[in-house]
């Protein structure tokens, strides 16, 4: 695995940390002896941090902590436990359900982008991820830009070749950043309505939202993640499966510090009976499926042309079964019976049921209940990488993703057109290109570290209409980056205009569809600022 740039801590500070974390030295470690609440606000600070997670407890929390009572806990020799219930119960009479009840806080630093999308596959667990739209991409750790350096490709011909053109891909980003800031400056001047700290927020994230796209995808994020341990354990099998050298390594990383805390949730991970089976299983029919695609799908040879989005499938009967699932519960008749009904109602009548049970939403978290789930979209996506990192995150829905390459082209932003440098983003974007094809022939599967996050990477979406509706309200709100905005904006047009649902669009009461605005973030940063004023 690539070498972890290790933070230096005081004696003192050292001190303290061993009360709390895992481990000091290393980029995986769970969080101990902190009350719920404290590990929650410290994962939400971390999202939009360029700190590490000890750094962060060490300069925000601890001060706010009571910590005198916690001196003789060290909490990097493991918990030492007696267990023999749990082994009774989980291990041998294989009662899934006992892993269900103990969670974990999880540090996960200096991750890959693609690493973290590995990370947050699982539906039934919590992510929090850096944002690439609070933290500055040139800054470096231990002397180096923050990207990821597989030890194949480094220990390859190709070593010297890949660190030159990552840095200069960094070094284009570093060197517009400030360009992009002066252009916004000029297109938005400030206001004595706003303070320097507000309106520079603002001017900061639109510089970083229009320059993301040249970081490639080996930058690196730090994830916080909370699961139960059934769910580590089916991450840490999907992991140890996967084709990625850098997953499988740290799924061993993540096993060593998870076992301090839950070992009894995860000894079946390792085991050859066990949890060995499930990982060739996965390992193996990935690997005969890729030999099959191979043999009946060349790569080679053209590809259709595509929008943002296309709606490839819905049911056209989903608004009379929704208004069914709708009235189910409140009646005594069976299903079928009670469709004909529906089906047998005039359109004021549905709508009638409509309205009283959808309510006046007063706000987008006030959400309907499960009767949207009866309906369902799947859309086909072809979005730059960096919208596709936002709308993955999204645990409930269906998605699957195909390879990230620069087959599909990429996307300017037009404020980087506007401000007169194109001829620097185009030549990083071809830069990552012509590293990727390098890369391609010894090392498929690291190839991908290569292509910048402007690339497009295409993906199906499946859900429901009460997952839409979170998702659509959610992801086009103006202070939303604007191509996940568009794609938002575009699945509720094709819902309403093509699926005919116009109903459901119309529950959808929060979805924005004004153009981009002036400064995404400059109502979010007022807002916030006005909450630290009257908090304080």
């Amino acid at each position: 695995m690539t070498v972890y740039v290790a933070e230096e801590f005081t004696g003192e500070e050292s001190d303290v940390l061993r009360r709390y974390f895992t481990n000091l030295d290393q980029p995986v470690f769970a969080l101990v002896n902190l009350p719920e609440v404290v590990k929650g606000a410290l994962f939400a600070r971390y999202s939009r941090s360029a700190k590490s997670l000890r750094r962060l407890f060490l300069d925000e929390f601890v001060g706010e902590l009571d910590v005198e009572g916690d001196a003789t806990i060290d909490a990097t020799v493991g918990l030492r436990r007696a267990e023999e219930l749990y082994d009774k119960v989980f291990f041998e009479y294989g009662d899934d359900s006992v892993a269900q009840l103990g969670g974990v806080h999880l540090a996960c630093e200096q991750a890959s982008n693609i690493l973290t999308k590995v990370l947050e596959w699982g539906r039934l667990m919590s992510y929090l991820e850096q944002s690439t739209r609070y933290i500055s991409y040139d800054a470096r750790i231990g002397g180096r830009y923050r990207y990821y350096r597989d030890p194949e490709v480094m220990r390859s011909s190709l070593g010297a070749r890949y660190v030159a053109d990552m840095d200069r891909l960094f070094d284009t980003y570093g060197e517009l950043l400030p360009k992009l800031q002066d252009f916004y400056r000029e297109q938005f001047p400030k206001t004595d309505a706003d303070s320097d700290f507000v309106y520079r927020q603002a001017i900061r994230a639109k510089a970083f939202d229009a320059l993301r796209g040249l970081l490639p995808a080996a930058s690196l994020s730090n994830v916080g993640i909370y699961g139960s341990g059934q769910a580590y354990e089916a991450l840490l099998l999907r992991m140890r499966a996967h084709a990625l050298p850098e997953a499988r390594a740290y799924s061993d990383l993540m096993l060593t510090e998870l076992r301090k805390v839950i070992p009894s949730f995860l000894k079946r991970v390792d085991l050859a009976d066990r949890g060995g089976a499930i990982t060739d299983y996965q390992r193996d029919t990935r690997e005969t499926m890729q030999s099959v695609v191979e043999s009946l799908l060349p790569a080679s040879g053209p590809v259709d042309p595509a929008p943002l989005v296309r709606l490839t499938e819905f049911d056209p009967d989903a608004e009379i079964k929704m208004v069914t699932a709708m009235l189910y519960s409140h009646v005594e008749l069976p299903e079928e019976q009670l469709e004909r009904r529906v089906r047998a109602m005039s359109i004021d009548d549905r709508m009638a049921v409509v309205r009283a049970y959808v309510g006046e939403r007063e706000n987008r978290r006030q959400r309907p209940g499960r009767a949207l789930e009866r309906p369902f979209y799947r859309f086909d996506v072809l979005s730059d990488y960096g919208a596709f990192r936002d709308l993955q995150r999204h645990r409930m829905l269906t998605i699957e993703w195909q390879r990230l390459s620069p087959r599909h082209g990429y996307t300017t932003p037009e404020a980087v057109s506007l401000a007169g440098h194109d001829e620097e983003f185009d030549g990083a974007m071809d830069r990552s290109a012509e590293l990727y094809e390098a890369l391609r022939p010894g090392f498929p599967d690291q190839a991908g570290y290569a292509v910048g996050l402007a690339y497009r990477v295409r993906y199906s979406i499946q859900m429901n209409a009460r997952e839409a509706m979170h998702l659509i309200e959610l992801r086009t709100t103006p202070q939303g980056h604007p191509v996940y905005r568009e794609v938002g904006q575009q699945m509720h047009r094709l819902i309403a205009e093509e699926a005919g649902h116009k109903v459901i669009a119309a529950m959808m009461d929060f979805v924005d569809h004004s153009p981009e605005p002036a400064l995404e973030r400059l109502e979010s940063e007022r807002r916030a600022e006005a909450r630290r004023r009257s908090s304080s």
